[in-house]
């Protein structure tokens, strides 16, 4: 049956059941990927202690597994914007399971970072937001864009609330071996998911104002549109806090006396909470100005940081942390691909966000690295926190300030002449 004028979805091209099943799709394959991802942290000194590495080796892989992340992530995109989500995120799955069997197998830092990083950060590219924002704004009609970014979301953050206490659990019983061991049969879970995700493929992803659009046209478009650039700058803060926060917390509260159960709970309560910030914001956005709902993430979330580690750790207040902190996690993502699409339309969503999120992984990278060698040299993660809500309140304010004026061409309704 055709689905109804006033349903959400494209009218005409998919039925209900069809849109439905493809958004669960992408949301399933985001939500392990990301919850797999965010539960890293808990392996880190059980690694540290049975290999007898640093801090800082650990650390390491993982944010050359951001890095990684933030490199391929426009070459990902622009792949995916061309022919379609179904193979890049099939492929994305099967990297990510080999990843963590190398990263399970691990003797040294090299194997780590192989596995924990290249591997895993490749994968990424293929399997989180990027991809699974090009689902949704295939199947979702164009005024309930930014709600569904956000629903996609939020669905996807639930990964944390059961890989986090998994892991944990595993870990505490078996090993971090057996633990990883864990989530690569969760990881393996991914595969129908993208595959029944990726038939959007078979649905466009141009509008009647970007149908003509080249990439060389939309890079630089991109180039001179100072909006655009002090977005991409400012999501930069994003993850420096975020994988920071993933990273180290587990450590911090083992160092601050709590059990190593408490890291874990703390994660999962991030992914519950999570949902409601991504759906939230995904709503807010399709009312309100979406630059300034997005500077103000930024300033939310330095303010509750600061605030949490000033104060002694306790474990009520980490879990009320944590909750806060959950209400602004990846509530960014439906915004920005909201300004995004706003600024220059669906055709090129996955690469221009794709470059954006390059500069969140460049801050990804010293907030895992970054967090471990200042703790290595200083024995404390206070020069790190200190610099991270400094420069996470100097991204909001810059983003509330920014241009997110449509270009010409958008503005216009049409492509002009080549």
């Amino acid at each position: 049956m055709a689905v109804n004028a006033a349903a959400p979805f494209h009218t005409g091209l998919v039925t209900r059941g069809q849109a439905i099943a493809m958004l669960s799709g992408a949301a399933i394959m985001l939500s392990i990927a990301m919850g797999v991802r965010q539960s890293l942290g808990l392996f880190q000194t059980p690694v540290v202690q049975d290999l007898g590495l640093a801090a800082a080796d650990f650390a390491m892989a993982i944010a050359v597994q951001n890095i990684v992340w933030g490199f391929t992530q426009p070459v990902v995109g622009a792949f995916t914007d061309r022919y379609g989500p179904r193979w890049i995120a099939l492929i994305g799955c099967v990297i990510y399971a080999a990843g963590l069997v190398l990263t399970a197998m691990a003797t040294s830092p090299a194997m780590l970072t192989l596995g924990a990083g290249v591997l895993i950060g490749v994968a990424l590219s293929c399997t989180t937001s990027g991809v699974a924002s090009n689902i949704a704004a295939r199947v979702v009609e164009p005024g309930r864009r930014t709600l569904a970014f956000g629903i996609v979301s939020a669905a996807g953050s639930m990964g944390t609330f059961f890989c986090a206490p998994l892991g944990q659990l595993v870990i505490s019983h078996g090993g971090w071996r057996a633990g990883l061991v864990a989530f690569i049969v969760v990881a393996l879970l991914m595969l129908p998911a993208a595959f029944i995700g990726g038939r959007a493929d078979r649905l466009p992803n141009t509008g009647t104002r970007d149908a003509d659009m080249t990439l060389l046209g939309a890079l630089d478009e991109a180039r001179r549109h100072g909006g655009y650039v002090v977005m991409s700058l400012a999501f930069f803060v994003c993850g420096l806090q975020l994988v920071f926060l993933t990273t180290h917390l587990p450590s911090y509260l083992v160092l601050c006396g709590m059990d190593p159960l408490l890291g874990a709970q703390a994660l999962a309560v991030i992914g519950l909470f999570n949902v409601i910030g991504s759906w939230g914001c995904g709503w807010l956005g399709d009312r309100y100005r979406k630059r300034t709902l997005l500077g103000l993430v930024y300033v939310m979330r330095s303010v509750v940081i600061a605030v949490y580690f000033t104060l002694p750790v306790t474990p009520t207040s980490t879990l009320i942390f944590a909750a806060l902190m959950g209400l602004t996690w990846l509530g960014v993502i439906p915004l920005l691909n909201g300004i995004v699409v706003e600024i220059f339309g669906i055709r090129f969503l996955s690469t221009l966000t794709g470059i954006a999120f390059f500069s969140h992984q460049v801050g990804s990278f010293l907030g895992a690295w970054g967090g471990g060698a200042i703790y290595d040299a200083l024995g404390s993660y206070d020069r790190a926190l200190q610099f991270g809500v400094i420069v996470g309140l100097i991204a909001g304010f810059a983003q509330m300030l920014a241009d997110d004026r449509p270009t010409e061409r958008m503005a216009a309704g049409a492509v002009p002449a080549r």
